[in-house]
């Protein structure tokens, strides 16, 4: 492993991720907040944490993450998919444990647009045939 820092973009939704990993005990530093801090649920916490049970690297990168946008759950993901992608650019062979499990791919779904004419995206006004 290199002793540089990786840095890797993820995103979820309107959730963006950029995630700089160096080598050290395991710190995590979210928008300059503790990560315990940041992400108060153990759910949220276990899905960031999951890329690194999966290459079994806990407790081997510090991590600095900048997250915008979006919820805290979509961050959460935006934040996985970061940590990711920069594994996989720490050592080659991180992948074939990481790509089964659907970690390195961007989650396409987007929120509907509203249409003009009409209350929502897909919600019609209501028909009066009187």
């Amino acid at each position: 492993m290199t002793a540089t820092t990786q840095s890797a973009t993820g995103r979820r939704k309107t959730a963006v991720a950029r995630v700089w990993m160096t080598e050290g005990t395991g710190q995590i530093v979210i928008n300059n907040r503790a990560f315990e801090d940041y992400l108060p649920t153990v759910e949220l916490q276990n899905s960031v944490l999951a890329p690194f049970h999966a290459a079994s690297l806990m407790n081997k990168f510090d991590l600095k993450v900048v997250v915008k946008g979006g919820g805290t759950h979509a961050q959460a993901i935006a934040i996985r998919h970061a940590i990711s992608r920069a594994l996989t650019q720490v050592d080659a062979e991180h992948r074939k444990v990481i790509k089964p499990l659907g970690y390195l791919t961007r989650d396409p779904r987007m929120k509907e647009r509203k249409k003009s004419g009409q209350p929502g995206a897909r919600k019609r006004f209501q028909f009066s045939k009187r």
